[in-house]
């Protein structure tokens, strides 16, 4: 049996600062309009709170507001919903991706490269296991933001088809942004999808957004408007991707990396 195409939604969106269920409120208005209309809709990282680190204690305890949430709109949609919200356990905090389906949960991962930079691995614990989950055919790694600067942890041997990174990625570093997410397609012969906020966030950083769908040939197929809010829709051709890898067959000389905890 053929493997369906894939109609893939960016939710690129001003989160606003520390208030789930505001966010939960304004992103029920602009998802509406996406039903019947997409297969999978692609949350920013930490989407119900902003990239929050000090006030983790404080969000975390409405994890179950946002999960049920997602299960709502995974049913009322027709469409699986994937992001990243803070969640306490056992006494951790994690960042971490939920992905549900039909009102299931299909996929969970913990983000494994926290942001030294802003202090997050004093705040947060560690994943130490990708996910690759199915949907309709297509095998989905998803990923968080930071982890997009580490190729050894994304490395690609035939496992998915599609790589998603989701984000809180400022401004300053757009550029950055914008060439790994293509290098991560092009080395991984996969269609990459990155998903940014836009606007400015409570410790006064700005986001552009710069949120995009590329193929594994590092073409750019869809790119939101910068720092606008949008919900943009794109169909990935898993024929295209099967033919690509057929032909040019990299996978078969990568090296083996093994990732020591």
């Amino acid at each position: 049996m053929e493997t369906e195409n894939l109609r893939v939604s960016i939710v690129q969106y001003d989160i606003v600062w520390g208030e789930v269920k505001q966010n939960l409120l304004r992103l029920d208005k602009i998802l509406s309009s996406a039903k019947g209309k997409t297969d999978l809709l692609i949350l920013p990282e930490m989407f119900t709170s902003g990239f929050m680190m000090k006030q983790k204690a404080e969000i975390a305890p409405q994890a179950y507001t946002s999960i049920e949430w997602m299960k709502e709109q995974s049913i009322k949609l027709g469409a699986a919903i994937i992001g990243s919200i803070i969640v306490e356990e056992n006494g951790n905090y994690y960042n971490r991706v939920f992905c549900f389906y039909e009102g299931d949960k299909i996929a969970q991962y913990d983000k494994r490269h926290l942001f030294r930079m802003g202090n997050e691995h004093e705040h947060f614990a560690a994943g130490n296991q990708r996910c690759v989950f199915n949907l309709k055919g297509w095998r989905i790694c998803p990923m968080i933001c930071y982890d997009l600067r580490f190729p050894v942890w994304s490395r690609n041997k035939n496992e998915y088809d599609l790589l998603l990174y989701m984000a809180n990625w400022p401004k300053p570093r757009r550029e950055v942004w914008n060439v790994l997410l293509k290098a991560r397609a092009i080395e991984n012969q996969a269609y990459v999808v990155g998903v940014n906020r836009v606007g400015e966030d409570g410790m006064n950083l700005s986001y552009t957004g710069d949120s995009a769908i590329i193929d594994a040939k590092g073409k750019l197929l869809l790119e939101a408007e910068i720092a606008k809010e949008q919900l943009l829709t794109f169909e990935l051709i898993k024929k295209d991707l099967d033919q690509f890898r057929e032909k040019f067959p990299v996978h078969f000389d990568s090296d083996d990396f093994k990732i020591i905890n």
